[in-house]
């Protein structure tokens, strides 16, 4: 049985509004992230991912009662990151309506917590978020970045990932920080080394900007398909990515 491609709408939250921005920069405004996960819920998206992008950066927590009032609003799953530092986090946003949790800044500076997550809670609810950016320091040519991409973790990232999922991560959240926001199609040539590393469900992320960009994700070995501002901003709708990729004989859910 081959499982459906899931479409999944991303609110980067920051001080209570989704943003959006280019290369994680230059961040404009996206609306109300309520608003738009009711939307989203009703539009077909198959899940939603909740990054809150300042927690980790800022030294916070992650805002529960903006995830619990967007939780209010779905029936779909619900993926949360930003700010996760201990299994007590993870414990608080799965009370508060997540169904996943991202982990990615305090996994690298601690990767035990991984273990322990996947330990308590099951590694299917727990997504290794990583935000990753192109190199030469490194032997696959990518780094995983933390702090919302400010600073350098020194890990190659394929080999992060690697030993990420290890630990027990059961999907990982790959987020292309040079394809960010660029609308030049996801990274083909990052999603296709994790998809040779891993055996978990890949998320890919970063670059959507037309429909003709989603296919080749499948092909490259992504197991579903994230995108921000073709959606936010009206420019592509849920219905017409599924109606692509149906085209392309792509498994997709109605």
């Amino acid at each position: 049985m081959t499982l459906a491609v899931r479409i999944i709408p991303c609110l980067d939250v920051d001080q209570g509004r989704v943003v959006k921005g280019v290369n994680f920069v230059n961040l404009r405004d996206a609306g109300d992230p309520v608003e738009l996960a009711l939307a989203y819920g009703q539009a077909g998206a198959d899940e939603l991912v909740f990054l809150d992008i300042t927690a980790s950066s800022a030294n916070r927590e992650t805002t529960y009662d903006i995830v619990r009032r967007t939780a209010d609003q779905l029936f779909i799953p619900l993926t949360v990151g930003g700010g996760v530092r201990t299994t007590h986090d993870v414990d608080n946003l799965l009370r508060n309506g997540a169904d996943k949790v991202g982990i990615n800044t305090a996994g690298l500076a601690n990767p035990e917590l991984i273990s322990d997550a996947s330990r308590i809670f099951g590694n299917q609810c727990i997504v290794l978020s990583v935000d990753v950016r192109r190199t030469s320091e490194t032997d696959s040519g990518f780094e995983a970045t933390t702090h919302g991409g400010r600073r350098s973790s020194g890990w190659d990232a394929i080999a992060w990932i690697k030993h990420a999922v290890d630990r027990g991560a059961g999907e990982v959240l790959l987020n292309s920080m040079d394809a960010d926001g660029t609308k030049n199609g996801y990274d083909l040539a990052l999603i296709e080394l994790v998809r040779k590393e891993v055996g978990v469900p890949i998320i890919a992320s970063g670059g959507a900007g037309q429909l003709a960009d989603f296919a080749p994700a499948v092909v490259a070995g992504a197991d579903a398909l994230l995108a921000a501002s073709v959606f936010h901003f009206g420019e592509i709708s849920i219905h017409e990515v599924k109606a692509e990729l149906a085209l392309h004989n792509v498994t997709v859910r109605a």
